[in-house]
């Protein structure tokens, strides 16, 4: 890819300070954009961006919470007083796990905690720069939904449902947004080398340290995909202004067997991930079951 790909565009990123949205930020620094990356953890992005800038590239670090809807429009209202005239590429990257068993162990608190930076998050910064891209014409929204958007899975009701819900977020912009220049992508990535997983601490009645150990263990050696392929693709997905991306072959898999079984998926799948993945709720749930019978 030629570096010049992404010259005369700003690209924003949001959970730019680990993971994925680190290794999109830089790389999309390293095709030429000028990089506005934002994250709630300053120090990540300040050592991010001396990266950056040690690879000779352009870079600007903001630290924002996504789900402070006030904090992000005043963020858009700078970048956007900066950039006119430059293609925007934005990129909702920013996300986070939950760890609490089953939907009728998770405290509904939590649910929405996770829904206030998984979907409104992504549903804000795109509020708050829309009228930009209506202006221009032109640019690109990137939107991180999740093989999870695609299938529900069992201990992840709100991860699902956050993720099913900014699948249907981006497609339907997609229609929207048709004969217009700008476009978006639903990015629907696999098991990626991240610690979203590790960083979901455990809570509610259920889950436990020791549980979360082990659903830790279980991801890291399952994940298929390290972040700076991931980034790579979704980069490369904007340049070919693909619509749809499922990242990794799990991914891949998923995304096939939900489109082909759409009903019966749930046993197939719930068989396939039992077989692969530690459950380290079970015992302690049919023990809480017993006990309320």
């Amino acid at each position: 890819m030629a570096l010049s790909s992404f010259s005369n565009t700003v690209v924003v990123v949001t959970g730019a300070a680990s993971g994925i949205g680190r290794e999109l930020a830089l790389q999309a620094a390293g095709r030429g954009a000028v990089v506005v990356a934002t994250d709630i953890n300053y120090a990540g992005l300040t050592e991010m961006r001396e990266t950056a800038w040690q690879q000779g590239a352009a870079m600007v670090i903001h630290e924002l919470n996504v789900a402070d809807r006030e904090a992000v429009l005043v963020f858009a209202q700078t970048v956007i007083s900066r950039i006119k005239g430059h293609r925007l590429v934005l990129i909702n990257n920013a996300g986070v796990a939950l760890f609490s068993g089953s939907f009728h162990h998770t405290d509904l608190k939590d649910f929405e905690a996770l829904f206030q930076v998984n979907l409104w998050g992504t549903i804000n910064m795109t509020k708050a720069f829309y009228p930009y891209f209506m202006e221009m014409n032109e640019g690109h929204i990137v939107n991180l939904s999740s093989v999870f958007g695609l299938g529900g899975v069992a201990n992840q009701a709100a991860y699902c449902t956050s993720k099913f819900a900014v699948r249907g977020f981006t497609e339907t912009l997609r229609m929207e947004l048709l004969g217009t220049g700008v476009f978006t992508t639903a990015v629907h990535p696999g098991g990626i080398k991240t610690n979203i997983v590790k960083a979901a601490f455990p809570k509610g009645p259920v889950a436990t340290a020791a549980m979360h150990r082990i659903s830790v263990k279980s991801f890291e050696q399952t994940a298929k995909t390290t972040p700076e392929e991931a980034a790579r693709l979704i980069l490369d997905a904007v340049e070919k202004k693909k619509q749809r991306l499922v990242i990794g072959s799990d991914g891949k898999i998923i995304d096939l067997v939900t489109r082909l079984f759409p009903v019966s998926y749930t046993s197939i799948l719930k068989k396939q991930f039992e077989q692969v993945f530690a459950n380290p709720y079970k015992n302690r749930s049919e023990r809480a079951n017993r006990n309320r019978t």
